[in-house]
Formats: C-alpha cells, structure tokens, sequence
C-alpha cells in the first residue's frame, strides 16, 4: 500500500500530503539548470499518469534517474510503488527529496551520484527482484544511459520494464521502422533486445521551463531470448559501420569491418547494393552473428 493512504493531507497540500511542487521549487529557489539538462514537470496528475505507464508497481522497486524536485518520485510512490531507489547529481535538490523520504518512510533512496558511473545491481542490492526503470531521463545523457541498459550483460536483464521519458525525436529513433529517415542504430539496438513503443507525448508546456521540443514517453519491455541470436556487442559494431555511412551501399560501408563485405553479406543472403536502412531489424542481426562467427574462425 502507498504511503499516500496512511495520513490526511494538510491544509493546502497535494493529495500525498506534500506541498505542491511549484511551492517546493520556490521555496528552495531550485531554478533548473541548463547544464544538468534540467526540466521539470509540475503536474501530480500528469507525473502520475507517467508512473501508471509503468503497469502495476505495487510491491514492486523502481529505478529513478534524475528525479530533480521528486514530480515523478511522488507520481511512482502514490501509485504504490514498494521502493523508489533514486539517482541525482543536483544536491540542490536534496531538501526536496528528503521531505519525501520522510513522508514515505523507508520507500525512498537517493544516491547523489553520475547516473552514468551508476553500478545498478550494486544499488538495488540481491533481494530486489525484477525492477522497473522509470525516469524523465536528463536529455543530454538518455541516450548514453539507453544504450548501456539495453546492452546489460547478462540477458534478460536486472530490470522488467522500461519507461522512460526522451525528446520527441529521439523517442521516434527508438520506435522507427526501416526505411524511415530515423531508422538507424538506436531503432535495431532497442528493438532487438526489446518490444519498444511510444505510449506518452508530451507538449513542451508540460515542462518547467519549457524545453525547445516536445517529448516522449517510451515503453521498453525486454525480449527474453532475443532472435536471432547474436552479440548485442557485434551488433553494435555492424550497425556503427552500416549507418555510418548510410548514403552508401552496404558492399562500401562494411569495409569498415571487413576487407570484402560481399562474402559476408552472400553469407547471409543480403544483397550488396542495399542500403544500411533498408535492412530489418533480423537482418542486422543475421549479419552480426556471421560475422561473429567468421571473426571467432579467424581467430
């Protein structure tokens, strides 16, 4: 049960008892700040709504990136999340945070640390079960952060779901389909190892202060046994090479990994003359285990 159930809220407070955000941001003068990637949403209702996209999060831990001012933190909490372990580089932002710790008594941790240098099964701890990543992601790190989630070793991963908030047009990346301009290595990565889609978009106004583009809200549900099988490694280096140069045909762009990219596409019955965008995900993926095989046969 969330902890909102456990007292009336005081006078002139949220439903969870809490201040409204705006007034804790006032009060604390927590003006975001361009350098963190900062913009926050203010909105219980809408913060709420994001946490719901997270499937049920009774009994269960949830993983938050940048929590800032803590909008989303209360949104996952009063939707009955166990355990929120949190991620946060702003120690301005610690007051903020601590008034909900006290609220939420032992349901919330903040580690005030780089997301990026972040050792998540270290933090969870070994009893944490399946955890869900919920977070509106610093932009200038969600990508870096995606990246390193989707290429978690072993597989499937510490993690069940993952719904995290990107500009809209990286959000597109992730979901697009081949022969689409935003088609490319994020799409292959993520779509590979997950079942990704948008569930969420968001107007720039939802957003304390408003970012220059609307965003995005994306599911990613891990495939347990992703097909075909493969390296996400190698895949990365195909897909590096293939989009590299994405004008070129893939006989000229998979020099990069090969001196003579036509055995190695003859090997997987995928013509020379295509183009890194006209591949499926299966394709590449094919590619990538022959040439991890052929690589391992020369070794």
């Amino acid at each position: 049960m969330s902890g909102s159930d456990d007292a009336p809220p005081r006078p002139g407070a949220m439903p969870d008892g809490l201040p409204p955000l705006r007034q804790v941001i006032a009060d604390l003068d927590l003006r975001a700040k361009k350098s963190l990637s900062q913009n926050f949403i203010l909105d219980l209702n809408l913060t709420r709504r994001i946490a719901r996209a997270a499937g049920s999060l009774e009994g269960r831990t949830v993983v938050e990136v940048g929590p800032g001012p803590g909008g989303l933190t209360r949104g996952l909490l009063m939707e009955g999340a166990r355990r929120v372990v949190a991620i946060e580089r702003d120690e301005r932002c610690r007051p903020a945070l601590a008034q909900i710790a006290d609220r939420y008594p032992g349901q919330l941790e903040v580690h005030f640390e780089d997301a990026l240098e972040a050792h998540w099964t270290d933090l969870l701890g070994p009893a944490h079960g399946k955890a869900v990543i919920a977070a509106n992601l610093p932009y200038g790190v969600a990508t870096i952060l995606l990246i390193g989630w989707l290429q978690a070793d072993p597989w499937p991963p510490w993690y069940e779901r993952m719904v995290l908030m990107f500009q809209k047009e990286v959000a597109e990346r992730i979901v697009a389909e081949p022969g689409t301009k935003a088609y490319g290595r994020l799409a292959v990565i993520a779509q590979w190892r997950t079942k990704a889609r948008i569930v969420l978009t968001l107007p720039r106004e939802a957003f304390t202060p408003p970012p220059k583009v609307a965003s995005a809200v994306v599911e990613l549900v891990p495939r347990p046994d992703p097909q075909p099988a493969c390296s996400v490694k190698v895949l990365g280096q195909v897909t590096a090479a293939a989009f590299g140069q994405r004008r070129k045909m893939l006989r000229a762009s998979l020099k990069q990994l090969v001196p003579n990219p036509e055995e190695l596409l003859d090997a997987t019955g995928i013509a020379g003359n295509l183009r890194a965008e006209d591949l499926s995900v299966r394709d590449f993926a094919r590619l990538a285990r022959v040439f991890e095989h052929s690589r391992a046969g020369r070794a």
